[in-house]
């Protein structure tokens, strides 16, 4: 009689970390935003315990936070993840320029300009989100070409490290512009197998322009932070006042 195999259980909070995750990463969830426990326990038909054990799971991988008297919040790229990280990422995605020039198909390299061009006329309809979107695409296509799994793997963690807010990040017009500009030239080196020029472009996008949009979408963040510390100061100080001035008027006799 064989031994039988070990049947792996998961809980209900397990199977709930990975899609939770994935609305992260693909931008559902936006940094900075409350995490909505009802609407979740709704979409996937839960209590709320698993949501929080699994929302749990997730805070302690650094995608969340989670606060006193608040709940959970989807976390916000920080300067020193831009420091640490950027550079990483900008590496991977050099090498998997030069792989992907010398791997990948002539079918496999139309797809990514089929993916380019819709990207590009979702640009000149004004629709960020759906760029966003696609420029994921694009970059993952990029690692997919590579045929590399494990520098693929490397990606994604230092994805999900940074909240995938690379992809979900708002850009000025000037930025936007410029990251077209730079797309444009990548296709064209992909196209023509030039694995030294696409490596190079990745390695000065992410470098270059990618960190530029992170710091300005820092710097959005920081100042709407002290926005609302104002208004609450504000709001704080009226109502002082006018507890002070009801306790000063003279009582109706």
């Amino acid at each position: 009689m064989t031994t039988p195999a070990h049947i792996v259980r998961h809980s209900l909070h397990e199977t709930l970390v990975a899609p939770l995750r994935d609305m992260i990463l693909q931008g559902e969830l936006r940094p900075g935003e409350k995490v909505p426990e009802e609407q979740l326990c709704a979409h996937f038909g839960v209590s709320r315990t698993p949501i929080r054990e699994a929302l749990k799971v997730l805070a302690a991988e650094g995608v969340l936070q989670i606060l006193p008297h608040r709940g959970a919040i989807v976390a916000r790229i920080t300067e020193e993840q831009v420091e640490e990280l950027f550079p990483i990422m900008a590496s991977l995605e050099a090498l998997a320029g030069t792989l992907a020039c010398r791997n990948a198909t002539d079918a496999q390299i139309a797809k990514v300009r089929a993916l380019h061009d819709q990207m590009m006329a979702y640009y000149q309809a004004g629709d960020e989100p759906a760029y966003l979107k696609q420029n994921r695409l694009i970059h993952d296509a990029t690692f997919e070409l590579a045929g590399n799994a494990t520098l693929a793997s490397f990606y994604h963690q230092v994805l999900t490290r940074i909240h995938a807010c690379r992809f979900v990040m708002r850009k000025s017009p000037a930025h936007w512009r410029q990251a077209v500009e730079e797309h444009e030239r990548m296709i064209a080196a992909l196209e023509a197998r030039d694995g030294h020029a696409l490596s190079k472009l990745l390695e000065e996008h992410v470098t270059g322009t990618t960190v530029g949009i992170a710091r300005e979408f820092i710097a959005r963040a920081h100042a709407a932070d002290a926005a609302r510390t104002t208004a609450g100061a504000s709001k704080n100080a009226a109502g002082a006042l006018t507890a002070r001035r009801a306790v000063g008027r003279p009582r109706k006799v």
